[in-house]
């Protein structure tokens, strides 16, 4: 009984797989469980980043059936065909390869372990042909500014007057110059081919900052004003409304003038679908920028309003053309009123990964099978395209339009990376400490550079990640102790604070103070650092212009959220830096190869 006990595997099976091809290990007491249980700790697909999002996974024909693909223990067992392929033969030396090494030099490279092992990064995005790289710069080149885009006046003029106001030399990014033209139908005579009635689907995937919400945005409320000129009920709705107001003016009519709810009452013609409150108040802020020359009505839908605002914003007289929700808010309003979603033409998906992950997913997809009959184009965008969004988009939409910018998954080039090893001295594994040291350093510096007024410095706005939301009281209080400025920001924090905190770090106004005298016994403080200690709420979208300096305070789960969180600072060109915490529990060879992978420029896959 105690032999049994001891041999967790049973003695026939050994004896039969012994005979047979089975590997030395099944023999081994316990191998069996160990085998297994590596085969269940695998990554999900949804935490692994797709590393061809260029290309659909349908298209690809050189993928491997089900049954070549196997491997594992009992991989050679029951073969009536020796598994051998005659082109993998042996040759002198076979073909050149595109990169102009032979086929030898591709055996070794299979022999060769990636260095990059713990984040199972064994591909970037450089596997983008040459050709394909080179199509896309000259895509890219053909459109120098705004005014080249088959866009209506009256938004040409919305972007320089309004949007970019005050501004010298306004050039699209490359996402915006890839995404415009094609969401026009401008990218040539393949487009003209399509019907009108034709459902279009785009893949926006290109990386932090680098402006993707202008992207989908000119191209959806464009349409919107060419269809608006052309349909019938707001056209006859103009003429009753003008005819009305003329005949009381006539007859000098002093109450209150006519007026007749519009078309659009409650019937956007666009939806924007944003994960969070605080992306669908950026996005907002953008189009109504662009509303107050292109004359269009948008309104938001988010946990940030009462029940009695987003009636009126849905439901008010003058209609609404454009709405910016988030998931949830909006499908609970389509149950009571399926009507709500009968008149979208363009429904666009922000933040993707977010919106199809398992928790926004059931609802993102009723909302967009209930917009299906009207729709005419579809969008989705993200920064980070996991292979679980990869292969879903692929099968549910074979021909979306996938438009990719040569950086993605990568974090942008201005950013440095700095690694604090918090297990040495002076902070012996205080966290708590070299962030508080982390951020005097920063101020320092700051303080070290006058501004362009004399006697004033400028105020460095950091953002401090966590990755549990009970952490960011505690980190704050403890900033807070050492003399620096800093503020929590969660779920559980109220809903109003949400705008108020984050208003500092998205505005891009030069924030200055008054340079303070040398400290003479008094308390220590930093009066020109300004600290917001978040969760990965802040790191989805929020456009946090004025952010340069990022702290990582817990070393992030996954390579998505090291973009995501490394992409607040160096948005739209700007230079910025993170710096990352690494205490003893910590994962010191995934920040490694991060830092490696940003120093030679790889995507992070």
């Amino acid at each position: 009984m105690q032999t049994m006990a001891a041999n967790p595997v049973c003695s026939l099976c050994i004896a039969t797989l012994s005979r047979r091809m089975a590997p030395r290990a099944l023999i081994q007491p316990g191998a069996a469980q160990r085998f297994f249980t590596r085969q269940a700790k695998s990554r999900p697909s949804r935490m692994v980043l797709s590393d061809r999002v260029y290309r659909s996974p349908a298209s690809d024909d050189k993928r491997k059936s089900r049954r070549d693909s196997i491997d594992g223990p009992f991989a050679g067992m029951n073969r009536r065909v020796a598994n051998f392929d005659p082109s993998r033969a042996k040759s002198p030396r076979g073909p050149p390869r595109e990169d102009g090494r032979d086929s030898s030099s591709r055996r070794h490279d299979r022999r060769t372990p990636d260095d990059r092992k713990a984040l199972k990064m064994q591909r970037a995005l450089a596997t983008v042909s040459y050709g394909k790289r080179t199509t896309l710069k000259e895509k890219m080149s053909s459109y120098e500014s705004f005014d080249q885009f088959d866009l209506l006046p009256a938004l040409k003029s919305a972007v320089s007057d309004e949007l970019f106001k005050n501004m010298v030399d306004i050039r699209p990014t490359p996402v915006q110059r890839l995404a415009i033209p094609a969401l026009l139908g401008q990218t040539g005579p393949e487009a003209a081919k399509k019907s009108s009635q034709d459902l279009e689907s785009f893949l926006l995937a290109a990386e932090t900052g680098s402006g993707k919400t202008l992207a989908y945005l000119l191209p959806a409320i464009d349409a919107l004003k060419i269809a608006e000129a052309e349909d019938p009920d707001i056209k006859a709705y103009k003429e009753r409304v003008e005819t009305e107001k003329e005949r009381q003016q006539a007859e000098n009519f002093k109450g209150k003038l006519f007026e007749e709810p519009h078309p659009t009452l409650a019937r956007p013609k666009a939806v924007v679908l944003v994960p969070t409150a605080e992306l669908a108040q950026q996005v907002l802020k953008v189009s109504k920028t662009l509303s107050h020359v292109a004359k269009f009505k948008t309104e938001m839908i988010s946990s940030d309003l009462k029940a009695q605002q987003i009636q009126r914003n849905m439901y008010g007289a003058k209609g609404v053309d454009v709405v910016v929700a988030t998931p949830h808010l909006l499908a609970s309003m389509a149950d009571s009123d399926p009507n709500i979603l009968s008149r979208v033409s363009h429904l666009i998906v922000d933040e993707a990964d977010s919106l199809f992950d398992r928790s926004f997913a059931p609802v993102t997809t009723s909302i967009v099978e209930r917009a299906m009959p009207s729709l005419k184009k579809f969008v989705c965008c993200s920064a980070t395209i996991p292979r679980k969004l990869n292969n879903y988009l692929a099968t549910n939409y074979p021909k979306m339009v996938r438009i990719t910018t040569p950086n993605l998954h990568a974090i942008p080039r201005r950013v440095q990376l700095g690694v604090i090893d918090v297990s040495k001295d002076p902070y012996r594994n205080n966290k708590d400490l070299a962030c508080a040291d982390a951020l005097y350093t920063i101020g320092r510096e700051a303080s070290a550079h006058e501004g362009p007024v004399k006697g004033e410095i400028d105020v460095r706005r950091v953002l401090v990640f966590v990755n549990e939301r009970e952490k960011t009281e505690e980190v704050a209080g403890y900033l807070r102790s050492k003399g620096i400025d800093a503020k929590a920001l969660h779920r559980d924090t109220p809903e109003k604070r949400h705008g108020e905190v984050l208003g500092m770090f998205t505005s891009s106004e030069p924030l200055r103070i008054t340079a303070p005298a040398p400290a003479s016994g008094r308390k220590r403080s930093l009066p020109n650092v300004k600290a917001l200690v978040v969760t990965d709420l802040a790191s989805r979208g929020i456009d946090t212009v004025a952010v340069r300096h990022v702290i990582l305070y817990d070393v992030p789960h996954t390579t998505i959220d090291f973009i995501h969180r490394l992409g607040r600072a160096g948005r739209m060109g700007r230079r910025g830096r993170g710096i990352v915490l690494v205490g003893n529990n910590d994962r010191k060879d995934v920040v490694s190869e991060v830092k490696n992978s940003m120093f030679m420029g790889q995507a992070l896959i």
